[in-house]
């Protein structure tokens, strides 16, 4: 069954230690809930206080995994960029299309 009306987000976390997480989802407010009371990725478990550091509409599903791969290849600094000029879409962001 293909999911074609569902808008996907893509995000960024920031644990309390300053490591970002990237993940997507079609919710931003619930997963972050649901990441902040333990129940999301096992990454962040004990890792908080969490911090919604970015999202973006991101598309469909095919492409909101497409934009989180890619995110997730950035580096560090990259990941910051994009944290400090909060593009409203990831097609603005160079770094991502750096290889293309």
């Amino acid at each position: 069954m293909k999911d074609t009306g569902t808008t996907w987000f893509l995000y960024l976390l920031r644990t309390g230690s300053g490591w970002l997480y990237t993940g997507i989802t079609t919710d931003v407010a619930r997963r972050l809930t649901q990441h902040q009371s333990g129940k999301g990725a096992r990454a962040l478990r004990g890792k908080g206080p969490l911090t919604l550091a970015y999202h973006c509409v991101a598309g469909d599903r095919s492409t909101a995994l497409k934009w989180e791969y890619r995110v997730k290849q950035l580096s560090k600094m990259q990941k910051e960029r994009l944290v400090q000029h909060q593009p409203s879409t990831l097609a603005d962001f160079p770094p991502l299309f750096r290889g293309d």
